[in-house]
């Protein structure tokens, strides 16, 4: 018997386009919500073009992050529309959407009047800034996040430009991360409280939340934390070593005893002398030569022999994976966190499998992002009540 899905029954609406928000429904998604995802006619979401395009005629982006999902079109802008959508949000839970503040409000769709058609509606919120403050209203997207937020200046080497850490849209996965954490916590506040809720998250606050000490430091110190490469502020050896093969690993000796058991690996517990670098302060102090100790070590040895001489010595030893890699590694195939799912539209399609794994209520995977509209006649016919000659009739309007 298959077992039941956590967020069985619970209806979303995705109103958002492109990623940060429309994650958060796709993750909600994982997890067996019923989310109705609302894209203007004849457009779509423009992240049906973002990326590769596929025999679909949309992006692999889009088959991946729109999955588990349901679309239909449906111009808010216009009156009909925004109606349309009342009679949406009264029989859902949650809605989520990431215009730029004001805009649902100009189109007579502000949280007021959607509490309107449904009291306990808990709706999400992500924009660049925030819905208050002074630069409310200013455009952004990600790489624009990760540099507000203090991180893409901690990025890159010493000497040289700030750079946008991994070319991915990280503050987007991260928002919509906590965006779908904001959900379930309101959702679980309505259900203890009876009360519906707007979550309100900038696109850049996720990042800023994850830099670990930054803000206190500088706080307490006046500390500025610079660029640094691969190494880390307050730790040494922990960075990115190159090894003979020309490959690279990743080491962390975040401790005193995982330096030790770096320096016995090595065979040099020349190193733990009380006057050398047995302290995290010592090696701090004396980053530059240790770091080229231990690369000069690593770099006299297979990728494949330093790992297996480290892990042998319960040191953190990691490699860094190209995509390639990945898809050869034997844990990632153990785990399935490459799930291979076959589209009739097109074909074998890899994509990232659901985190996090639960026991009981595991998540899972139904379909791919769907073509656009491909579910207009069972939400509005079946759902809504619309007539066959309505539904025409909005079409030629233009308002679906």
């Amino acid at each position: 018997m298959s077992k039941p899905l956590p967020l069985e029954g619970v209806r979303v609406i995705d109103v958002a386009t492109m990623l940060a928000a429309p994650f958060c429904a796709s993750l909600l998604g994982d997890f067996g919500a019923e989310v109705i995802k609302v894209e203007m006619p004849g457009e779509g979401d423009p992240f049906r073009r973002f990326g590769t395009i596929t025999e679909t005629g949309s992006s692999l982006n889009w088959l991946n992050d729109g999955r588990n999902k349901k679309s239909i079109t449906l111009d808010l802008r216009k009156p009909q529309g925004a109606a349309i959508l009342k009679r949406l949000v009264a029989d859902c839970d949650i809605m989520v959407e990431n215009f730029r503040p004001g805009t649902l409000e100009r189109w007579g769709l502000g949280y007021p009047e959607l509490k309107s058609c449904k009291e306990d509606l808990i709706l999400i919120r992500i924009s660049a800034y925030g819905q208050d403050g002074p630069y409310r209203d200013r455009p952004g997207f990600a790489r624009i996040a990760h540099a507000f937020s203090g991180l893409a200046y901690l990025a890159g080497e010493a000497d040289g430009p700030p750079v946008t850490p991994g070319s991915t849209s990280l503050a987007d996965y991260i928002s919509g991360l906590y965006a779908a954490l904001g959900a379930l916590l309101a959702y679980t506040a309505r259900a203890r409280f009876g009360i519906g809720q707007s979550v309100d998250i900038a696109l850049y606050e996720g990042i800023f939340r994850m830099l670990d000490e930054l803000a206190p430091a500088y706080a307490r110190s006046g500390f500025v934390r610079e660029r640094m490469g691969p190494d880390t502020v307050n730790v040494v050896p922990h960075s990115h070593y190159r090894t003979r093969d020309g490959k690279w690993v990743a080491l962390a000796c975040s401790t005193d005893k995982m330096f030790a058991r770096l320096a016995t690996v090595m065979g040099r517990a020349d190193l733990l002398a009380p006057d050398r670098y047995a302290t995290m302060a010592q090696r701090v102090a004396a980053r530059e030569e240790l770091n080229r100790i231990v690369a000069e070590w690593i770099g006299q040895r297979d990728r494949d022999d330093v790992m297996q001489q480290c892990l042998d010595g319960e040191v953190p030893l990691g490699p860094i994976n190209s995509i390639a890699d990945i898809f050869e590694d034997e844990h990632f195939k153990a785990r399935e966190n490459l799930l291979t799912v076959q589209d009739p539209r097109a074909g074998n399609v890899v994509i990232p499998n659901v985190v996090p794994r639960l026991s009981e209520t595991p998540g899972r995977f139904s379909s791919l992002g769907p073509d656009l509209g491909a579910h207009n006649e069972e939400i509005y016919c079946e759902r809504l009540g619309f007539s066959r000659e309505e539904i025409e009739g909005l079409r030629e309007a233009g308002v679906i």
